[in-house]
């Protein structure tokens, strides 16, 4: 028997799509073989860029009892190449591939006191979490930070079963999130568990390393989408193989090299597990490390990279010219 987190795939049938926030699609899907979805879990997707097949992640923010249908929420990025696009034209009927639930981000019940933290589309991860926390009468705060209140999903619907335990910040509205501030109002036995853009999530954590908390109790999920630069064309070259492509600002170096009949290592696509790091050769650019498997002290040197997720950016002198990193693979 395949254990919980393996990854089978099955056929998923679209039951209903519709726009619930400012480019956030909610979909339902019908797998064709249902299994029990816990908080924190997530589905693998095959999508369709130029009639190649990518995987894409999503949580999963809501199921039936018994798993036969489960809602996911995809966010129409801005510089998409057809990932987020291909999920936004699905339509009531509609059949893709995807996996059964996978859990990378449990929740732990029985802490004394638990912290949510949501940034942007990093609700869809979070939401479930509020709702166990709520019905077995847990003490929580559910943290909600968005750009805006048309780019918050789910917001009416929180409000309505969270009550005083839900907090908003709104830039668009001079009420950021000060991540330092949230830190230290924590309760030192406190859990927190937090997603979102890679900013606000390093914000807490560095933040969380300087008060001294217990690292266990700071907890995450990521799907690598977000950096420290907006994503652009780079290129990536192989010397020993002879291999050099264009990473497109939708898609991962990992894509890319796949894309070239590269045979990659690889597990997570994430930016977690580490299994894809590459050995950085030259570097005509900077590295906007969008993972969370290195320490801030294996970042600095610029000599490794997870390149599911991380990626190269020119340097703001020569904005004009694409950035250009060499590598090794194993």
């Amino acid at each position: 028997m395949a254990d919980s987190n393996s990854q089978v795939w099955q056929r998923g049938t679209v039951h209903s799509a519709e726009e619930i926030a400012a480019g956030i699609r909610r979909i339902v899907l019908r797998p064709e073989k249902p299994h029990a979805v816990r908080p924190g879990e997530h589905i693998d997707v095959r999508v369709l860029i130029g009639g190649s097949a990518s995987i894409r992640s999503y949580s999963v923010v809501d199921a039936s009892p018994d798993g036969s249908e489960l809602a996911i929420s995809v966010f129409l990025s801005p510089t998409t190449r057809g990932g987020s696009a291909f999920m936004h034209q699905l339509m009531p009927g509609d059949v893709l591939e995807m996996t059964q639930p996978l859990q990378n981000f449990p929740l732990r019940v029985g802490a004394p006191s638990y912290v949510l933290l949501a940034g942007g589309i990093g609700i869809t991860a979070i939401l479930g979490m509020a709702a166990l926390l709520r019905r077995l009468g847990a003490t929580y705060r559910l943290v909600y930070a968005a750009r805006s209140r048309k780019a918050m999903a789910y917001a009416g619907e929180l409000a309505a079963l969270h009550g005083e335990q839900l907090e908003i910040h709104l830039d668009d509205e001079g009420t950021s999130l000060d991540a330092r501030a949230l830190v230290d109002s924590v309760p030192e036995s406190a859990e927190l568990y937090m997603c979102g853009p890679i900013r606000l999530m390093d914000a807490v954590r560095r933040s969380w390393i300087e008060r001294g908390l217990a690292l266990p109790n700071l907890r995450y999920e990521t799907f690598g989408n977000s950096g420290w630069f907006e994503a652009e064309p780079f290129t990536v070259r192989v010397p020993r193989l002879g291999v050099q492509a264009t990473v497109h600002s939708d898609e991962s170096m990992l894509e890319a090299l796949e894309r070239t009949g590269l045979d990659m290592m690889f597990d997570c696509r994430k930016g977690e597990c580490g299994l894809c790091q590459v050995r950085i050769l030259d570097l005509d650019g900077r590295v906007d490390h969008r993972d969370v498997f290195y320490s801030d002290r294996q970042k600095e040197p610029n000599t490794k990279m997870c390149c599911c997720v991380s990626r190269a950016v020119a340097d703001e002198e020569r904005t004009s010219t694409p950035a250009t990193v060499t590598i090794d693979i194993s």
